[in-house]
């Protein structure tokens, strides 16, 4: 019930930043024009038909905060956390199902406070979604630096302790709830996910809270922590001693690991999908978890690249420079184990796994644009202009949003036991692969040529007109990609309640959670918690009858396809193999094929 308060209020935000991003692409795609019915919906903020360019600002930010913190992160960790670690790892609920719904309670929370902020006076937040002072530190700088900018503060403490409430939960029950037999290196890849992306949470969550106290205390109360020397309205301010840029480095000790707070979840469900749809066994499994656990520890390693235009100093700036790089490695450890998974399967092209494969898509082309600005010398020209605006959105939103509809459509009929229609799911694959990449991939080219980003209209600039018809197209794929959800979340809703109705295991896999009945009820399972044997990708093993072998089936019932890595660890399974080897009984293998 939490994983679908949070995979549906997710939705709802989803759709509203997809809203507040077509107008600003309007502004952007036709920078001259007026649209009366602009005024109609938006009032003071568009008066005259066209949007004014503080509200733009407030666009701009609103779009970004509610797509990386409330979408990408409370939506993606939040939902399959929820649904997945005690369903996979066989455990009759979270370690503490209270504060489990406190977690949820706070995020809703955050979500009202964060809109809320677009109906008081001065405007919701204006100072881009990383809040740099001063603009978010002065609330007489700019009308977004108001009350809507100590909202957007709010709702960010109460996101962060809604995050927190979660992440121990799901520690505390992976580390201690799991069935009989389901040792670490037996849980599913989607399970080592969601671990290491809530202790990537509850380490650096709570440095962004400090940064924000300190930002409330510079606000409200004559601090200086990050102001020094400011003129305002030609009027000296007594602050001194303060620092901009050391908010920045707060902020980017949170937001670097926040990228794979957001991609890690997408990396464990992009590896059952595509391991499931396959027929075959995930290609590398220990690879999988230490590159995972490479990329934790590096992400906190690596925060200062977004800073190599700050003047910082050139040997820390070359340090930097060098985690970034390496950061790569287990990146594309896991590309080069998804491709050697689909190499020779038996693939099934379901929804889900097409939005699989578009997730590696989005992770290779975006991935490849982080090794320019991961370079100090490239950042600094790349650094504020459209080229970092592709490579973000490329690489953390088009690949997380892909992750996490993989999950949607392959776990819907566990969530609501009936099935995601199927044609409706190719549509809006097609549909949103091809326009997410007709988005953000002229941008690349825009950025080379020094376009800035951030701007409210280029046309003050002659060598930017040139682009006035890319950004033109821009706007209107963007439309397109957006209208395109539309196939989605009719296909969604209406599944809910007429979709067709589900076996218990739909898609042939191995993992617990298909072992549970089709009707919800308390303890997930109605007598006792099934014992796991073997690890969670006996797919396609040859000698077995067939393609897939539960993790609940034991090692003595599947003698004619086991192998001696099987055995490792277990004398009672050796004992039983070395009888078999000994003495073995007449079978009739029937391969998967017949």
């Amino acid at each position: 019930m939490i994983a679908k308060q949070f995979l549906i209020t997710a939705i709802i935000m989803a759709v509203f930043a997809m809203l507040l991003s077509i107008l600003f692409r309007i502004q952007l795609g036709c920078p001259e024009q007026s649209f009366p019915l602009l005024e109609t919906f938006l009032g003071r903020y568009a008066e005259g038909g066209r949007i004014k360019p503080d509200f733009y600002l407030a666009l701009v930010t609103i779009h970004g905060t509610i797509m990386v913190f409330f979408v990408l992160t409370a939506g993606l960790s939040g939902t399959f956390s929820n649904l997945l670690i005690p369903l996979q790892l066989g455990a009759r609920d979270m370690a503490s199902p209270f504060v489990n719904m406190l977690s949820y309670w706070f995020f809703f929370a955050s979500c009202v406070v964060m809109c809320a902020s677009f109906f008081v006076q001065s405007g919701p937040a204006s100072a881009g979604w990383t809040v740099y002072p001063p603009l978010s530190s002065l609330p007489q700088a700019i009308p977004g630096s108001g009350t809507g900018m100590t909202l957007w503060l709010g709702s960010i403490v109460l996101f962060v302790a809604s995050s927190l409430m979660g992440a121990l939960n799901y520690i505390s029950t992976i580390l201690n709830m799991r069935t009989k037999g389901m040792n670490m290196w037996r849980m599913p890849l989607t399970i080592w996910g969601l671990l290491l992306t809530a202790i990537l949470g509850t380490l650096s969550f709570p440095v962004l809270v400090s940064a924000v106290m300190l930002l409330f205390f510079d606000r409200s109360m004559g601090t200086s922590f990050y102001l020094s020397d400011i003129v305002l309205q030609g009027q000296v301010l007594p602050n001194q001693g303060g620092s901009p840029i050391l908010w920045q480095h707060l902020f980017w000790f949170l937001g670097h690991p926040e990228v794979y707070i957001a991609i890690l979840p997408a990396f464990g469900i992009v590896s059952e999908v595509m391991s499931v749809n396959s027929r075959k066994p995930i290609f590398g499994y220990h690879a999988m978890v230490y590159s995972l656990i490479g990329i934790v520890t590096l992400s906190f390693l690596v925060w200062g690249h977004h800073m190599f235009v700050s003047g910082m100093n050139p040997f820390l700036g070359g340090v930097f420079m060098i985690t970034t790089l390496l950061i790569a490695v287990p990146s594309a450890v896991k590309t080069f184990n998804y491709l050697a998974t689909l190499w020779r399967g038996n693939i099934r092209f379901t929804p889900a796994m097409l939005f699989a494969i578009g997730f590696v898509s989005f992770l290779v082309s975006g991935g490849l644009t982080g090794i320019f600005l991961g370079n100090a010398s490239l950042d600094i020209s790349l650094h504020d202009t459209y080229f970092v605006v592709a490579h973000f959105h490329l690489v953390m939103g088009a690949a997380a949003i892909f992750g996490m509809l993989a999950g949607v459509y392959h776990w819907f009929p566990k969530m609501f036991g009936r099935l995601m229609d199927e044609k409706s799911g190719y549509l809006h694959f097609w549909l949103t692969f091809f326009g997410a990449y007709l988005v953000f991939f002229p941008m690349h080219f825009m950025g080379l040529d020094g376009v800035p980003r951030r701007y409210y209209s280029f046309t003050e600039f002659e060598f930017m007109n040139e682009w006035l018809s890319v950004n033109r197209f821009v706007s209107w794929s963007a439309i397109g990609a957006g209208l395109a959800q539309l196939t989605f979340l009719w296909n969604f809703f209406y599944s809910i309640f007429y979709g067709k109705r589900t076996i218990q295991n739909p898609w042939g896999a191995n993992t617990l959670e298909w072992t549970t009945p089709i009707e919800h009820l308390h303890g997930n399972w109605p007598d006792e918690i099934p014992t796991v044997h073997r690890w969670p990708y006996d797919y396609s093993k040859p000698g077995h009858y067939e393609d897939f072998i539960p993790q609940t089936t034991p090692l003595s019932e599947t003698m004619s396809s086991n192998l001696p890595h099987d055995f490792e660890g277990n004398p009672k399974a050796e004992k039983i193999q070395l009888e078999w080897t000994k003495n073995p009984k007449e079978i009739t293998v029937q391969n998967s094929t017949g």
